[in-house]
């Protein structure tokens, strides 16, 4: 009797399954194109990530690969995007450089690039990807009102503005990752990441990176005192943030996400950025909804993959 019980559990339980999958499919492709810019997840620069030579600035075995193989990285985007904003230069080069208004998308895809290849491909691909980088930033120059209202002029590769960048995103993606719950499976933890993910920044001309969760707290406080300055243009960029232009359905599932990327942010810069407190609520919701996107999609992403089938090309051939 018990196992019958047993048995109609599971099946109940299956059944569920296979009606979130019918759900959540068209999301989930319309997500991977959003992210990636093509339907299947598999964007013709992922054949840069199968080729080459050595395991890359990082490998199975890095706490970046158990952070970036994550679909935590979602809401670490739209945490690393606020918080963005709250630097006048860095505010001023994506207004006046980006297509975030006329084609949001598209820059989304392009960090997307940027990030995957870095985290997963060999050497050689992270150089090319870096170069390509850098080529962009050289034209991304101009002037921006320092927090005393003075003019100063910015530039996307002087070290001071990468290193803002730097931190905006180690931050978002190390504690959107530990918030929602999400394992850091490595053995040093997020000291191991934070310490690891410094070199991603080297390829872009950076070499003074936090190497610790505790250096990046205090580069963190650093800009705040210095830097970090709310404006009019904060405010719309932010608004933008919150509401891009999508369709009913997916700005349901975006306003989780959102949410828990609010709730994961410090006082200081909800304060700055004019952000109301997020309960943890949102950030169990996300997670819920991540794991069941994450099972529809496949636990690795066909970057990962790719990644991963050249490791064993290379371990296999020693």
């Amino acid at each position: 009797m018990q196992s019958g019980s047993a048995g109609g559990a599971e099946a109940s339980q299956q059944g569920l399954a296979f009606h979130w999958t019918l759900l959540t499919k068209p999301l989930a492709d319309r997500f991977r194109a959003v992210v990636s810019g093509s339907k299947d997840g598999r964007p013709s620069w992922v054949g840069e990530i199968e080729s080459g030579n050595d395991e890359g600035l990082f490998g199975p075995e890095s706490a970046v690969w158990d952070v970036h193989g994550s679909v935590s990285t979602i809401v670490g985007g739209i945490r690393a995007l606020l918080l963005q904003a709250a630097h006048p230069a860095a505010l001023r080069g994506v207004v006046d450089h980006s297509r975030f208004e006329s084609d949001p998308l598209g820059r989304l895809a392009g960090t997307t690039r940027w990030l995957t290849i870095t985290t997963f491909g060999s050497t050689d691909a992270v150089r090319r990807e870096a170069a390509r980088v850098n080529g962009m930033h050289a034209h991304v120059k101009g002037e921006f009102a320092d927090k005393a209202n003075h003019a100063r002029a910015y530039a996307a590769r002087d070290p001071r503005f990468l290193l803002w960048v730097h931190c905006a995103f180690t931050d978002a993606f190390l504690k959107s990752h530990l918030a929602m719950g999400f394992p850091l499976r490595s053995t040093g933890g997020a000291d191991q990441y934070v310490a690891e993910w410094s070199r991603s920044a080297v390829p872009l001309g950076l070499t003074t990176a936090p190497m610790s969760v505790a250096e990046l707290e205090a580069t963190l406080q650093t800009f705040r005192t210095d830097d970090l300055v709310a404006s009019e243009v904060t405010r719309q960029v932010v608004g933008f943030i919150l509401h891009p232009p999508f369709g009913w359905s997916g700005m349901v599932f975006y306003r989780v996400l959102a949410n828990a990327a609010i709730a994961t942010l410090d006082p200081q810069d909800l304060r700055l950025l004019g952000l109301e407190p997020r309960g943890v609520i949102w950030l169990r919701l996300a997670a819920r909804l991540l794991k069941i996107l994450s099972a529809v999609l496949g636990h690795e992403s066909p970057s990962q993959k790719a990644a991963r089938a050249r490791v064993a090309r290379l371990r296999a051939a020693v």
